[in-house]
């Protein structure tokens, strides 16, 4: 026969120490890697309240020797990603322990139950503010982006690029299978997060939430950036292109991370579209309250009056995509851009 109560204080115990231990794992990155205090601190709260909760009956409940799950595991569990996957892992540990204790706790102890609630909701807020800090962080400081095209070796020349020092790619592939785009982009972001670089997917939120891109950049007649948000989540960077101030206007009232502002020249990329010129950098440049990338047509030759005319921060195609040495042609043009 079951002890139903032994049963209860085994769980709330158990998940108890499962809270409070991926509450530290995200706490020492707070600590030691992002140098934030503040979060820092909210972790170490929110593990000072889980132990106070854990009382001398739960801990002597406890019976690991005749635990069945002390060697159960999943081969997701062996490896991460990068950082922001060890992040959101431990973030999902600790929401789903902290469910468990929410739901078990209002047989145990209404208070309880109703902390265990509250904690819930601060690690969402914690979590939204954390995976999205880092990115929009190198975003800020990143000066050179990179939209792919398709070429022979994909994969190797983008690898190249951030090889020379690239930190964000977006993945552009107007004309292929949905099946191919899939792959293609999570082999990308693979590659963009072993180099520490941002990774987004051009026109497609479906595609960005499957392989859990770091944003989503949208054209003019793409879906509502709001929508964007609601299909990606908080914390992914939504990025819009404009050609002239009314769509510059309009972007930022939707409150996008950022603005590409071109073509500044004539491109094939945008085949019929005519060039914004120089005089809608030299616009971006007094009006944007965000990040801006200049965009179309920019190489090493002419890159130069670009940045003359405010363009600190500039988006490439073919510069890079069509550049026999990937690796040189982008550590030329951080050095022009720094």
């Amino acid at each position: 026969m079951i002890n139903q109560k032994i049963a209860i204080y085994r769980i709330l115990d158990a998940n108890l120490d499962r809270a409070r231990e991926g509450l530290r794992i995200i706490e020492e990155w707070c600590r030691f890697a992002l140098n934030d205090r503040e979060s820092a601190s909210v972790c170490k709260n929110m593990r000072q309240d889980l132990a106070s909760w854990h009382s001398q009956d739960l801990r002597t409940s406890r019976d690991t020797p005749n635990d069945p799950g002390t060697d159960l595991t999943h081969p997701q569990e062996e490896e991460r990603e990068d950082i922001d996957a060890l992040l959101q892992a431990n973030f999902c540990r600790v929401q789903e322990a902290l469910r468990v204790l929410e739901e078990y706790g209002k047989l145990y102890d209404g208070q309880f139950a109703t902390a265990m609630k509250q904690l819930r909701y601060h690690v969402y807020s914690l979590e939204s503010k954390l995976i999205g800090k880092s990115r929009q962080q190198l975003l800020q400081t990143t000066n050179l982006y990179l939209v792919t095209m398709p070429v022979d070796d994909l994969f190797g020349v983008v690898e190249s690029a951030l090889k020379g020092g690239l930190k964000i790619v977006q993945y552009r592939h107007k004309n292929q299978e949905d099946l191919v785009k899939l792959k293609e982009a999570h082999r990308l972001k693979q590659l963009c997060h072993q180099y520490g670089a941002l990774f987004l997917v051009n026109d497609r939120p479906d595609i960005a939430l499957a392989i859990n891109a770091d944003g989503l950049h949208l054209g003019q007649t793409d879906m509502p950036v709001a929508l964007a948000r609601q299909i990606l989540g908080q914390g992914k960077i939504i990025g819009k292109s404009t050609t002239n101030p009314q769509e510059m206007a309009k972007a930022l009232a939707e409150d996008v991370d950022y603005i590409g502002v071109g073509p500044v020249y004539e491109t094939p990329t945008k085949a019929g579209k005519k060039a914004a010129g120089l005089e809608y950098v030299r616009y971006a440049n007094d009006n944007a309250n965000v990040p801006w990338f200049a965009i179309g047509g920019i190489d090493q030759n002419n890159i130069n009056d670009v940045i003359k005319a405010g363009g600190k921060k500039v988006a490439v195609v073919r510069s890079i995509m069509a550049n026999q040495n990937p690796t040189q042609i982008t550590q030329k043009l951080l050095s022009q851009l720094n």
